[in-house]
């Protein structure tokens, strides 16, 4: 377990939303209408989270409707929550 990454989700209610959302692949604006978070919010989050590699974009070329979904360390980390 990552107990940085862990502590990282808890620091933000945005990122730990976001997290909990990526049941299963999104896009920034999927997730928006679902947790009430500004889509601006939602793009910063997801790029922290990318960063972290909690979460992973699988359309990167598309400039519109990325869908991302966690990764491995991402799904771990919301088991935890």
């Amino acid at each position: 377990m990552d107990w940085n990454a862990y502590s990282f989700i808890l620091r933000s209610k945005n990122r730990k939303l976001v997290l909990l959302s990526l049941t299963q692949p999104k896009t920034p604006s999927q997730i928006a209408r679902e947790t009430g978070i500004l889509l601006p919010h939602v793009s910063r989050a997801l790029k922290e989270l990318e960063q972290k590699g909690l979460v992973k974009c699988l359309t990167p070329n598309e400039k519109l409707g990325r869908i991302y979904a966690l990764t491995d360390l991402g799904r771990q980390i919301l088991k935890m929550l």
